[in-house]
């Protein structure tokens, strides 16, 4: 039998390391599963309290769950991320990278950017916001449901996505000042 070479034992270790990783993902799936109750577990029902009962007791819980409000976090990634879903619902199209990549170039992801040097400030109208959009355009193209302040970073985000999405298509079409 010949030595192992350097590409054998590379695949051994690698193998080795993935087969320890898989037993603690098993492991870890194990003891969530046994954890958590079953329906055998849950609290005994009154004999005089039908199904329906318990599930209209059970509905107000529920819909309070499915109405609770996403929560995103207070930077550039959470402003996207809640653009994005604000834009899905309202049919705008973008992406994450086309979204980034514009406020990158426009602002570097400062909400408070403003640009007091173009044509447009010299015309009493400065580029304000992550996406740099001026009051015109943000006035008419506002989405509902996010402020009337056109440095809040997502009604920014929204106006000029749905700017871009109307001029050239989406936001992901857009590779220069707009």
């Amino acid at each position: 039998m010949t030595a192992p070479t350097q590409t054998t034992t590379s695949r051994i270790a690698r193998f080795r390391k993935l087969s320890v990783a898989g037993i603690a993902t098993a492991g870890a799936a194990a003891a969530a599963l046994t954890l958590a109750p079953s329906p055998a577990q849950a609290a005994p029902v009154p004999a005089n309290v039908s199904a329906s009962q318990v599930a209209a007791a059970d509905a107000p819980a529920a819909k309070k769950a499915k109405k609770a409000k996403k929560q995103y976090a207070d930077n550039l990634d959470g402003w996207i991320k809640e653009a994005l879903d604000i834009m899905k619902a309202e049919q705008i199209p973008g992406s994450y990278e086309g979204l980034h990549r514009n406020i990158m170039r426009e602002s570097s992801g400062n909400p408070n950017a403003q640009n007091n040097w173009d044509v447009n400030a010299q015309n009493g109208t400065p580029s304000k916001g992550l996406l740099q959009v001026i009051q015109p355009t943000f006035d008419a193209y506002h989405v509902d449901g996010t402020p009337h302040d056109l440095t809040d970073p997502v009604a920014n985000i929204t106006a000029a996505a749905n700017y871009a999405a109307d001029k050239y298509g989406s936001i992901d079409n857009v590779d220069s000042a707009y």
